[in-house]
């Protein structure tokens, strides 16, 4: 596992401790993606994943020359779309996770909804609204702290999608609604939406939000790997003094069986 925290990541942390001395970040983006399928069928996916990956205007060439070797390690072309569904290979995916965990530009935040526990709590179809609701708080928190202004990127999901007219209407109802979210820390036109293939940090967010994914699904035999989570753990959000699940890795819904189901969050 990647021991080196990044200086964004101390940043924030040391945030708590002199909360008058943030620091001034600039310009920051979020690139989301999710995992797992939205519906709530008995054959769908047991668990849904939205995550963000975050970065600053001044470190988005060291993210692109990041992708770019990493490109390289596995053996794709300049250019080619990294997809974590497509490294067949378990030391792939591994190599993957592990790299992304080391660089120090990078910020993640997950949101991991346990669907079968949801259906008496939300109507159906509205956990995946509320999914990003739950992230798109922990973005602006952390833009607040880093004392940044944030913009975000959805990526497009063709099954079902989600409209950019739509996307303005939910922005606009959450301003309505008694939500934390840090308006005043995110970019007042709102977020987009746009392919993988044309935003390659999307394709980051792919890799980050599969590999928490993984750690949570079971496979047919009832296997998950929670180690290409862990590889990830030094670039996931947290404030000193405050749980992982408040920040890098929330879990809904937020009751105690939901933490007990996954005992080994709590170490990451």
């Amino acid at each position: 596992m990647c021991e080196a925290l990044g200086r964004r990541y101390l940043i924030v942390a040391a945030v708590a401790i002199n909360p008058g001395q943030a620091p001034t970040a600039g310009r920051l983006h979020a690139y989301i993606d999710e995992a797992g399928v939205r519906a709530h069928s008995r054959t769908s996916s047991d668990h849904f994943v939205m995550t963000a990956v975050v970065v600053a205007d001044e470190d988005i060439p060291a993210s692109q020359k990041f992708l770019a070797q990493l490109r390289s390690d596995l053996g794709r072309g300049p250019g080619d779309q990294l997809h974590f569904v497509a490294l067949k290979q378990h030391e792939q995916r591994v190599h993957a996770a592990k790299t992304l965990g080391c660089q120090e530009w990078a910020i993640i935040s997950n949101v991991v909804a346990r669907k079968r526990h949801l259906n008496n709590q939300l109507p159906q179809g509205q956990f995946y609204l509320y999914t990003f609701r739950y992230l798109l708080e922990r973005l602006s928190w952390f833009a607040r702290d880093a004392g940044g202004v944030l913009s975000y990127t959805l990526a497009h999901i063709s099954r079902p999608s989600m409209t950019l007219s739509e996307l303005r209407q939910y922005e606009a109802a959450l301003r309505h609604m008694p939500t934390s979210i840090e308006w005043a820390a995110l970019d007042p036109k709102g977020g987009k939406i746009d392919q993988p293939k044309r935003i390659e940090m999307l394709q980051c967010a792919d890799l980050a939000a599969s590999a928490a994914f993984h750690a949570f699904e079971p496979d047919r035999f009832g296997n998950t790997e929670p180690r290409y989570l862990q590889e990830m753990a030094a670039r996931l959000y947290r404030r000193r003094g405050g749980a992982i699940t408040s920040y890098g890795l929330k879990l809904h819904p937020a009751q105690a069986s939901t933490k007990a189901a996954y005992p080994w969050v709590a170490a990451l």
